[in-house]
């Protein structure tokens, strides 16, 4: 018995592979008794491909690739560094501010007052006299409009988002909490050209060669060149206000104490060289000791004032020395092609889903038949063809 199944082991594999390749030769053969539909459903597509290819709105790419310069004290020291050591001045003493993290650069595009400052930024377009900005690009009636496609997909695709928001209506702000609160507070308007910006505007950091990308994509090549340079000046801002803000705090602190120190030490020097005035003649041993009172007084207060002018040098060098430079790889220039839509890419992506879309019709339909289904009612099964050719025969 058991050499009886072995052998018969073999034969149904065999009979099981010789009955799948049967099948799929029956697929392909339905496939292309059904070509007609396959090639119609394809060319359909293919239409729709090549309209939306045409009709999509154009997007330019504009880029600019830096390096952030590195923390100082993992450098040599730097040539502001050595001349204050000549001048008997240590930076090391300050204890520099900590170092931003390019890893962190990213988030600042989501930072709302960055977003505010680019949004509100004045931009030269093509089909515009004046400058616009961006908020008004996107969000004002006049200039927003949307392309053809984009339309059709507002009022179908997005009709449920728009009756939603008719129902809610718009929040709108208060102005007087605008006025008196500190915390950055978005309009409607800003809120929406912000979530705009920040899928244009985009930063990529590689790890593997050390450089970031600032990229902005707009539907204008000198526009997306524009976006591009304002939110790299934008983030080199920001980076720079972070970087110093230690430094900077300590040298406003500094320059307030030198200010009372100056005037203290200036009372004293007056009061001093006044007394020495009126007592030139007497030489009484109280006279001596209240010029010796005045005297250490007034060159304790010079100490303090000199010192504090030497803090406030050393400060003003350190600022100067913790600010971050992005040295700047690759400049942002006007983009030439644009990078948006590729047409080529979408033609060819809509023919394929067309093909596949019609040969699954195709079994789909059949699917339906044998069912019991009657639609649609010019469909016609294998077995149905069969039977219609017999009859006629």
């Amino acid at each position: 018995m058991s050499e009886q199944q072995n052998i018969q082991q073999p034969e149904i594999h065999q009979a099981a592979a010789q009955e799948q390749e049967i099948d799929l030769i029956a697929l392909i053969k339905r496939l292309w008794k059904k070509r007609k539909f396959v090639i119609y459903v394809t060319a359909g597509f293919m239409v729709l491909g090549l309209l939306v290819a045409l009709f999509s709105k154009k997007e330019f790419t504009s880029n600019t690739v830096f390096v952030p310069q590195t923390s100082s004290e993992n450098m040599a020291k730097s040539s502001v560094s050595q001349l204050a050591s000549m001048a008997g001045i240590s930076l090391s003493e300050m204890g520099g501010s900590d170092q931003l993290s390019p890893m962190v650069y990213p988030k600042l595009l989501s930072n709302a007052e960055f977003m505010k400052e680019l949004m509100y930024t004045p931009m030269k377009f093509e089909e515009w006299p004046e400058h616009v900005t961006l908020i008004d690009y996107y969000t004002n009636p006049e200039y927003n409009k949307p392309s053809f496609f984009g339309a059709i997909a507002k009022y179908t695709i997005g009709l449920p988002g728009l009756l939603i928001k008719a129902i809610k209506g718009d929040k709108e702000v208060d102005s007087t909490m605008m006025g008196q609160n500190t915390i950055p507070v978005y309009t409607q308007d800003e809120y929406d050209c912000a979530k705009i910006l920040s899928e244009l505007v985009s930063i990529t950091i590689n790890d593997k060669d050390g450089y970031i990308e600032l990229a902005a994509r707009m539907p204008e090549a000198y526009v997306s060149a524009q976006v591009a340079t304002v939110a790299f000046n934008l983030l080199e801002k920001y980076i720079t206000g972070f970087k110093i803000e230690k430094a900077k705090a300590t040298l406003d602190y500094v320059n307030d104490r030198l200010a009372e120190a100056k005037a203290d030490f200036e009372a004293k020097q007056l009061e001093y060289a006044q007394y020495r005035d009126a007592n030139r003649s007497l030489s009484t041993a109280t006279a001596m000791i209240m010029e010796e009172k005045l005297r250490k007084e007034y060159d304790l207060s010079n100490t303090i004032y000199t010192e504090l002018a030497r803090q406030k040098t050393q400060v003003e060098l350190q600022v100067k020395e913790d600010t971050p430079v992005l040295s700047v790889v690759q400049p942002v220039v006007v983009p030439i092609e644009r990078s948006k839509p590729k047409r080529a890419i979408i033609l060819i992506a809509f023919t394929f889903l067309g093909g596949c879309l019609g040969c699954a019709g195709v079994f789909g339909l059949d699917f339906l038949k044998h069912q019991g289904s009657s639609w649609p009612r010019g469909w016609k099964t294998e077995e149905e063809e069969e039977a219609d050719k017999e009859v006629v025969a």
